[in-house]
């Protein structure tokens, strides 16, 4: 294991970070490079329900928590937002969503707005039937799939109900994306993970709209809601704090609220696609779950017929984008057989990049969380290597950490570039101690995870690992790793080049990027099963 940077004053680092060439792929497996956690954050701090940031500051029927969504291509799009205001108590009465229109109003002008798109609205419910709990039920959430959109172009758009005064928001704008095609890219593609509605979680959502993204990836883990009893009292560990004395796993709903309303200077510009982690899970009366989840956001699941909320794909430029579910089932499973469809089709020679996100990572080399999601990788990794699968985003590891190209555990020229982004600024505790560190090693799930698939994860049987459940030294799969609060930005250059860079918070100010390096295809080497022939 290489321990690096430790021990250099920042002004070298920032020097060498600002002058030095981003290393290639091309050049080969890199790392490992462990970065040691130079400043432990202690406890991160919600932002609680009196800042400004989180309050209702509209009145009546107006829109708030709006936000923009893609659909499966770039000519069309989602806006949502919520009219109404939630209802906390033991009794609580849902309002009705027929009571507001959903409409939008757009153009190529914000003083010309002049075409009109309706959709749907509903309003969702969290039950806890025990002496002393209360219920929520949200406002009214609106979903409007815009049509016929030019790519690559901006739009300023209204939502609300024109036929009430008052109702209508104000003008905001958002750009399409790119046309679709393999020399069409957005400029800039943000991946984070793991936000929640901290004092961290501001850093982090200022950093990154201070680089300009065109579209935000969130692979889960939104508004920590269900790190709170229902009475609003909240907690970095649930578990540790309320498990033995709550009679169902509470959330306090409201935290969802607060989210949706800080991020609105950011979703209502730019597009951002969300796919579920364990903290939306948010079981409730009759075993129900993902309820908040479900009905908050806009997917583009009709469009890519996956009709699920928590698996589905869209394309943007040259790059086809795959979410999937780390907390649904996955062995020739529904989501399996629509991945299996999905992949067949897309054409490498218009798509030429295959990206992938969802939530628990394959290849993390921390304590936390550690072979976690083994069951949905020995079901799905040979399936998605098969069709040459370029990068994988993940989060839920409170850590930061790139694979170099893997394939079982196993170096591959052919493999996925493994990337969790885990750390954007939640309250639970940063992960900081590896798997493969002296007596660090976790001991195997005793206890099969409902959601997680149950239990897969063994001693390794070959390889450098062979007989143990972990490395005794950082893997050669890893090639980067440290413990920060932060986002990464992905830039496309073209067919086989793509700039990745792995902002931490701490750079705000200092213009350096933690991680930075170029993930190159090399289509006419590793494109294996698909039947269509890659772009060259």
């Amino acid at each position: 294991m290489s321990i690096w940077r430790g021990s250099l004053p920042l002004f070298l680092l920032l020097l060498a970070a600002a002058t030095a060439e981003p290393a290639s792929m091309l050049e080969g497996p890199s790392g490992p490079v462990t970065v040691l956690l130079q400043e432990d954050r202690g406890h991160a701090v919600d932002l609680p329900d009196t800042d400004p940031r989180v309050q209702r500051r509209v009145t009546g029927w107006a829109p708030e928590q709006i936000a923009v969504a893609l659909s499966a291509a770039p000519t069309s799009a989602w806006v949502s937002w919520i009219t109404g205001d939630f209802q906390m108590g033991g009794a609580v009465k849902p309002l009705d969503p027929g009571t507001v229109g959903s409409v939008v109003r757009y153009g190529l002008a914000a003083d010309s707005v002049v075409r009109e798109a309706t959709g749907d609205a509903l309003v969702y419910s969290q039950l806890y039937p025990f002496e002393g709990l209360q219920n929520y039920t949200s406002g009214i959430i609106h979903h409007v799939r815009l049509q016929g959109l030019e790519p690559g172009t901006k739009y300023y758009y209204q939502c609300g109900d024109p036929a009430i005064p008052g109702a209508m928001s104000a003008v905001h704008a958002f750009r399409t994306m790119p046309a679709v095609g393999p020399r069409s890219y957005p400029g800039r593609i943000a991946v984070v993970g793991d936000l929640g509605l901290t004092y961290n979680t501001t850093s982090t959502v200022e950093h990154m709209a201070s680089n300009q993204p065109d579209l935000v990836l969130l692979v889960g883990d939104v508004s920590y809601a269900n790190l709170y009893l229902t009475n609003g009292t909240g907690t970095d560990c649930y578990s540790c704090s309320f498990a033995k004395s709550t009679p169902i796993h509470e959330t306090y709903q409201p935290r969802w609220d607060y989210w949706g309303r800080y991020m609105e200077p950011v979703t209502s510009s730019t597009p951002m696609m969300v796919v579920e982690g364990n903290h939306e899970i948010e079981q409730q009366i009759g075993n129900k779950t993902f309820a908040a989840y479900s009905a908050r956001f806009a997917f583009p699941s009709k469009e890519s017929e996956s009709f699920s909320p928590f698996y589905y794909s869209f394309d943007v430029g040259g790059i086809h984008f795959i979410m999937l579910a780390a907390y649904a089932n996955y062995s020739k499973s529904d989501q399996y057989r629509w991945l299996e469809k999905d992949l067949a089709k897309v054409d490498r020679s218009v798509t030429p990049w295959l990206v992938a996100g969802w939530h628990a990572p394959w290849y993390s080399t921390y304590k936390a969380h550690y072979r976690e999601a083994e069951c949905m990788r020995v079901a799905m990794e040979e399936l998605l290597y098969s069709y040459g699968i370029d990068i994988v985003f993940t989060g839920h590891v409170h850590a930061y950490e790139r694979s170099n190209r893997v394939f079982n555990y196993t170096l591959d020229p052919c493999g996925a570039v493994h990337i969790s982004v885990g750390d954007g600024g939640n309250r639970e505790k940063m992960a900081t101690t590896h798997a493969d560190e002296p007596g660090r090693c976790p001991e195997p799930l005793s206890t099969p995870d409902d959601f997680m698939g149950g239990f897969c994860a063994f001693n390794f049987t070959s390889g450098p690992a062979a007989g143990s459940f972990c490395w005794d030294r950082q893997p050669d799969y890893s090639a980067y790793r440290e413990s920060s609060f932060g986002h990464g930005i992905l830039e496309v250059k073209n067919e086989t080049h793509a700039l990745w860079k792995w902002h931490r918070n701490q750079d705000l100010y200092q213009g350096a990027v933690g991680d930075e390096i170029y993930i190159v295809r090399e289509p006419g080497r590793c494109l294996l099963s698909s039947s269509i022939a890659a772009y060259f």
